[in-house]
């Protein structure tokens, strides 16, 4: 730190700083010193992680960077503390990126102002990680075009409105065992959500975005908490994708769906559609539901997640004498409904694929009514002598019957 503290001591007093970065452990004062060493020579770029002398410790934010004219991007991550909003907001008339790591909110939990529509005049890009003591926030900065929360475990509230914002990601975040935790959306020009590790509030309003295209989510509700009020917003809360284009849904998402059976909106424009599942019997009503609610879709990606402690029913000697299985019966007894999905759908990729009853069930019903399908590739890893004789049969068993589609083509891998 001495080392730097003597290149801007002996720098021309009119001579600009682009990028200033650096990783110490030093006194507040000392961190105090070198910003507004920085900041006199008009630094555009700070990228500052500090840890005090004493580890128990704690730094208050260094007001010299407010009324910086020059700076553009700040990033900052060290335990410290914010001052005001009164203060804050006030400044910052330059700056396009912020990003705030390890920061205290014990004092003010609430920060209903500080990210309003007439503070960061500029500012196009949010991050904020780990806000310890953050439980409600509103976010209305008419610039910004990004913003990232993650790792807000107790936050309560969220009021998104932001007329630019265009990608949005959040992770980890929301009090799961709070019965009064809620959200607000409306970001109209919304294009890319990522959705993850989150608990399922307890309320949601989300204002449609007629520009969604990549969605990723992944939601939860913990076991003593499914109550009416979360599972309606997990409902409203999807509803609110109804436009996007390409949607990846995580296991305990569909897992809610199918242990709820929940109605929302169909998914009218979307193309892609990932689900990452465990595909025991348990969660087949809930990738159905999805299925039913996704008519023109045209790619189809499966990712199953294998867990040896479930036990599932393997493709056996027993079912190839069956004229149908208890698997196939249940999909075929949803074939009207599913006549616009099958009728669209073109790609078909499934990850691991390992022969047990229900994926074989599944691949085998697209097969014989995917009307569209012009490609399926099942990925089925690497397997012992005995199962893959078991394979052989199982692929000569699915080219044996008559498919829906003359262009299909059946890839194993």
């Amino acid at each position: 730190m001495d080392f730097i503290t003597q290149v801007l001591s002996i720098r021309d007093k009119h001579s600009d700083i682009r990028f200033l970065c650096f990783r110490a452990r030093l006194s507040f004062s000392r961190l105090n010193s070198l910003i507004r060493r920085a900041v006199r020579h008009n630094v555009r770029e700070l990228d500052i992680e500090a840890a005090t002398v004493c580890t128990d410790d704690y730094f208050n934010f260094p007001r010299c960077v407010i009324g910086s004219e020059s700076l553009r991007v700040l990033r900052l991550k060290s335990g410290f503390r914010l001052p005001p909003s009164s203060v804050m907001r006030h400044g910052f008339q330059s700056l396009q990126t912020l990003s705030l790591s390890l920061v205290i909110l014990n004092n003010q939990p609430s920060l209903p102002d500080l990210f309003s529509q007439s503070s960061f005049p500029l500012l196009k890009t949010l991050n904020l990680d780990a806000c310890f003591g953050l439980k409600n926030l509103h976010v209305g900065c008419r610039a910004l075009e990004e913003l990232n929360l993650e790792k807000c475990y107790e936050l309560e509230g969220l009021d998104i409105s932001c007329a630019k914002l265009q990608i949005m990601k959040l992770v980890k975040c929301f009090d799961a065992y709070s019965d009064k935790s809620w959200v607000k959306i409306n970001a109209p020009k919304l294009e890319h959500l990522y959705w993850q590790l989150n608990a399922v509030t307890d309320m949601t309003i989300f204002e449609h975005s007629n520009l969604l295209d990549e969605v990723t989510i992944g939601f939860f509700i913990l076991t003593r908490d499914n109550t009416p009020g979360k599972l309606q917003s997990a409902v409203d809360f999807l509803s609110g994708l109804s436009h996007a284009r390409s949607l990846s849904l995580e296991r305990q998402t569909i897992e809610i769906l199918s242990n709820n059976h929940l109605l929302f909106q169909p998914f009218y424009n979307l193309k892609y559609l990932e689900l990452h599942t465990g595909f025991n019997k348990s969660n087949v009503p809930g990738l159905t539901c999805l299925f039913k609610s996704s008519p023109t879709l045209n790619t189809l990606i499966l990712k199953i997640i294998h867990e040896y402690r479930i036990e599932r029913k393997e493709w056996n000697r027993d079912l190839w004498d069956m004229t149908i299985t208890e698997g196939e019966q249940y999909w075929e007894s949803h074939i009207r409904t599913l006549e616009s999905f099958l009728q669209h759908l073109k790609v078909v990729k499934i990850h691991g694929f390992l022969d047990y009853e229900n994926e074989v069930a599944l691949a085998k019903f697209l097969l014989k009514h995917g009307k569209a399908l012009e490609e399926m590739v099942l990925y089925t890893g690497h397997c012992n002598a005995r199962d893959t004789l078991r394979r052989q049969k199982i692929r000569s068993q699915m080219m044996g019957f008559s498919w829906a589609s003359s262009n299909a083509k059946v890839a194993f891998q």
